[in-house]
């Protein structure tokens, strides 16, 4: 499975709401960036964050999705329950892979 191929599957599982199996596709000691925001270092801060997070599944609506290297660059829109209201954001995350695994996440969010 090439690196793109994985994200598709994770995405998928986190929009099924199975948090667990796509943590399965992170590295132990993943990193996610949200730029301007906070970092999350390890597979343990990225378990707390969704379940804080996501109550709901998120919806993806992805546009665009590009591989080179080590690299896949995922453009579109996610959509989030919070406080019962449904809010709706565009965003580019960039992933870096290692050994199969998503290892770094940065990720622009408007």
């Amino acid at each position: 499975m090439n690196n793109k191929d994985i994200l598709e599957k994770a995405n998928v599982a986190m929009a099924n709401g199975n948090f667990e199996e796509f943590l399965l596709y992170c590295s132990e000691d993943t990193i996610w960036n949200f730029v301007g925001d906070e970092i999350l270092r390890g597979k343990e801060e990225v378990r707390k964050y969704i379940a804080r997070t996501y109550l709901e599944p998120p919806k993806f609506n992805v546009k665009k999705m590009i591989a080179e290297d080590d690299f896949v660059v995922a453009v579109g829109e996610i959509s989030l329950k919070e406080n019962g209201t449904e809010r709706n954001y565009s965003y580019c995350d960039v992933w870096r892979f290692h050994d199969g695994k998503m290892a770094e996440l940065k990720a622009f969010v408007v």
